[in-house]
């Protein structure tokens, strides 16, 4: 098996991201030399904790390692507070200790929930990501932002807390459904949009056999991501500044994912690549881009067989002001002023608060009536 690590360079808090397809196999190796006595402890979903906790068990059992687990309902809803007090609540009826390690096995739920559970037990314990979807892969399992929704809003409720391991294993992409899997593309693509025109370039070429399930492009689209946002990250591991560039296309996403309801309609990487294609159109209606530019993204998208628009979202949404006042609850807010990670181009994206209520009022309502 060819492993392939990413080093997060954070001056004590360091820690690799280590990609290759069998890592759950491996996971008793990967884990053992961090742990102070053998036992783990597991938060994982239904969904997941069916495919994956019992070779993930086998192999910690391999190396003497005991390894409780706690299986939440699967969906974006147990990214909640009744889900995330019976987490903690378990793990201290388990007697998980300041030394010990909190395993989280799943996509971007379990990985945040899990994540904070961990940064607040105990005034913080380590934990390790075993990631199980493409999203969690490439962005949520990285950088250390953990955290819950709130009634009024996406992840308004976390902590900084960076894991100690992070084991991407590429063979378990090929159980997502083909939906599950293209939405973590909607991320996948965020990275080449926000700051590598040379990697879009290799998706428009190589994204379909990476959706088709060629190991080695699906290793590389994670390498590259994860490359990326380690070096964001180390240069701004609690979002100051550069940090802010990998919310592209999320003003907008988390608006719609609050209008939809958290739910099914609307998975988070499909409204991650929505998102992008509008801050690329608002980008080019403020002069900032060639049209050329969102027409490319949204072009890609629809080869990939990506949601692109808000037309592709079934059911009813806000008006435009209705939207508007979503985003206004969004956690980049500043000063009361929203925040776009809008572009120059492909691979040229930057933060900004200027941005002309009219001119995205009018992009909205245009986009909605296309519905």
């Amino acid at each position: 098996m060819t492993i392939e690590t990413v080093h997060v360079g954070l001056p004590g808090r360091d820690y690799d991201i280590r990609i290759g397809a069998g890592l759950i196999d491996e996971a008793g190796a990967q884990i053992a030399p961090l742990l102070q006595r053998p036992r783990v402890a597991i938060i994982t979903d239904e969904t997941v904790a069916a495919l994956h906790l019992e070779p993930l068990r086998a192999a910690l059992a391999a190396q003497g390692i005991a390894a409780p687990a706690l299986a939440l309902p699967p969906g974006e809803a147990t990214k909640g507070w009744p889900q995330f007090t019976r987490t903690v609540e378990w793990l201290i009826e388990q007697k998980v200790e300041r030394r010990d390690i909190v395993l989280a096995l799943g996509g971007g739920v379990i990985g945040d929930l899990a994540g904070f559970a961990a940064a607040v037990l105990r005034r913080g314990v380590r934990f390790v990501q075993v990631p199980t979807s493409l999203l969690a892969q490439v962005d949520s399992s990285v950088g250390g932002k953990t955290g819950i929704n709130s009634p009024l809003g996406k992840n308004l409720i976390g902590a900084f807390h960076q894991p100690s391991l992070v084991l991407a294993d590429i063979a378990v992409l090929e159980t997502l459904n083909p939906r599950d899997f293209l939405a973590g593309y909607g991320e996948v693509v965020k990275y080449g949009l926000l700051g590598d025109a040379a990697f879009y370039e290799w998706l428009e070429l190589n994204g379909p056999a990476l959706a088709a399930g060629d190991r080695t492009a699906r290793a590389h689209a994670v390498r590259r991501a994860c490359e990326m946002k380690a070096g964001i990250v180390m240069r701004d591991e609690t979002e100051q500044g550069e940090r802010a560039l990998l919310n592209l296309g999320h003003t907008f996403c988390h608006a719609l994912e609050a209008a939809t309801g958290y739910g099914d309609r609307l998975l988070h990487g499909e409204g991650v690549a929505i998102g992008c294609a509008l801050a690329f159109e608002l980008s080019a209606r403020m002069g900032l881009c060639s049209q050329e530019e969102p027409s490319r993204v949204r072009a890609h998208l629809a080869a990939m067989g990506m949601k692109k628009d808000l037309a592709d979202i079934e059911g009813p949404l806000p008006d435009a002001d209705g939207l508007i006042a979503l985003m206004a609850q969004d956690k980049k807010v500043q000063d009361g002023k929203l925040r776009f990670v809008l572009a120059r181009g492909i691979g040229a994206a930057f933060v900004t608060s200027d941005v002309d209520a009219d001119l995205l009022r009018k992009l909205l309502t245009e986009a909605l009536k296309d519905r």
